[in-house]
C-alpha cells in the first residue's frame, strides 16, 4: 500500500501487517479495519479532530448509519456536541478521489437527514469547510472548522 502523504498532521496511527494486507487499529471503533486509501484518510481525520480541534473522543462515530428514504447509507465521521445533536459530518474519500461538486452534493444529500451545522469534505490533500448559517439560509464556505469548545 502506497501511504500518501496527506495535508494533515501526522496521526500515529496503530499499524498492522499481514499476508500483504495492512490493518490499521481504529481509535473510535476500537478495531482493526483494513488500510484502505479512504481510510489512511479517515483515521487521519479523525486524529486531527482529536488533536487539533479538541474534540471528545467519546463524541466522534465513525461509519455512522443512516437511512435515506428507504436506502442505507454511511457517513464517514459524525461529531456530537454536549447537547447529543450532530454538529460536524465529515466526508472522507481516497487521496485520489477529487473534493468536487458531485462530493458536496453527496454530503448535503446526507446532511438533509442529519441537520450538522458543519461540514467537511476531505480527500487528505484538499479540505472544503462548510458553516450552514441557518438564520441567513444559506452555506458559507470558511477556512477551517472551528476548535471544539466553539462549537457546541
Amino acid at each position: 500500500m502506497d501511504f500518501t502523504p496527506l495535508h494533515l498532521p501526522k496521526a500515529p496511527l496503530n499499524l498492522t501487517q499481514k499476508e500483504g494486507v495492512f490493518f490499521v487499529l481504529c481509535q473510535i471503533r476500537r478495531k482493526k479495519l483494513v488500510l484502505t486509501p479512504e481510510e489512511w484518510v479517515r483515521q487521519h481525520a479523525i486524529h486531527y479532530l482529536i488533536k487539533q480541534k479538541h474534540v471528545p473522543q467519546g463524541l466522534i462515530a465513525s461509519e455512522f448509519g443512516i437511512k435515506i428514504h428507504t436506502l442505507g447509507r454511511r457517513c464517514d465521521i459524525v461529531v456530537y456536541g454536549k447537547d447529543k445533536q450532530i454538529k460536524i459530518l465529515v466526508e472522507c474519500k481516497a487521496p485520489e478521489v477529487p473534493i468536487n461538486e458531485k462530493t458536496l452534493h453527496q454530503i448535503a444529500h446526507y446532511n438533509a437527514s442529519i441537520g450538522a451545522d458543519y461540514l467537511w469534505l476531505t480527500n487528505g490533500l484538499k479540505h472544503c469547510y462548510i458553516f450552514i448559517n441557518r438564520n441567513l439560509q444559506r452555506l458559507e464556505y470558511i477556512e477551517e472548522l472551528p476548535d471544539f469548545e466553539f462549537i457546541v
